[in-house]
């Protein structure tokens, strides 16, 4: 897998989908890829963000990471993307993101891309599945590949067994090491599946 380009781009505001993209980039990482971790840009208002100490802080723990462009996205052989649910959907700025992608996917360039997800609530049934679906359904707009975990490794039923992708329940669950062996196998099938993507491409 040395040979692969993986983006990890997130949207975190209080930072479970920081940490998932972390885990995400050391996992690829393991695997030889060349790795670019990515957050989406902020569009919340400064009052609302000083409103919330855990926000606030999460902002300025992680103003070094570079924003994500539309050149990750063309550089990538395969995208992981990590970003909360909002009312079982995509954030806003997660979506205003992917809404920017149009002249890349007008000229193919996202086409055959080898994608996976992973997503947070704040309670069990906060609308996880759904905001992995709403977020797959871009990808197949763009004719990329969905990696999805399934049920292909006992980590996955281990840390809550999402087969659209890890998620987790923010504040309640806690991020160790179950769910970072489900993100590190999700990595290893999604870097898995891109690969043969590429040779069979070549």
């Amino acid at each position: 897998m040395e040979n692969l380009k993986v983006a990890v781009i997130y949207y975190s505001s209080t930072g479970t989908n920081y940490q998932l993209a972390k885990w995400a980039e050391a996992a690829a990482k393991e695997h030889g890829a060349e790795v670019r971790l990515r957050k989406v840009k902020e569009l919340a208002p400064d009052e609302a963000i000083a409103a919330n100490e855990d926000w606030k802080k999460h902002i300025e723990n992680t103003k070094d990471v570079q924003e994500a462009s539309m050149d990750d996205l063309e550089w990538a052989d395969s995208f992981i993307f990590s970003a909360p649910t909002r009312y079982g959907n995509l954030p806003s700025q997660f979506k205003q993101f992917l809404d920017t992608t149009g002249g890349l996917w007008f000229s193919g360039k996202l086409a055959n891309k080898v994608v996976s997800g992973m997503t947070s609530a704040s309670n069990v049934h906060g609308g996880q599945e759904s905001t992995l679906l709403s977020l797959y359904k871009t990808m197949f707009h763009w004719g990329a590949i969905v990696a999805a975990p399934g049920y292909t490794d006992e980590a996955i039923f281990n840390a809550g067994g999402n087969p659209y992708g890890v998620s987790v329940t923010a504040g309640k669950d806690e991020l160790g090491e179950k769910v970072q062996k489900a993100v590190a196998h999700q990595v290893k099938r999604t870097l898995g599946l891109a690969e043969w993507v590429k040779k069979g491409s070549e």
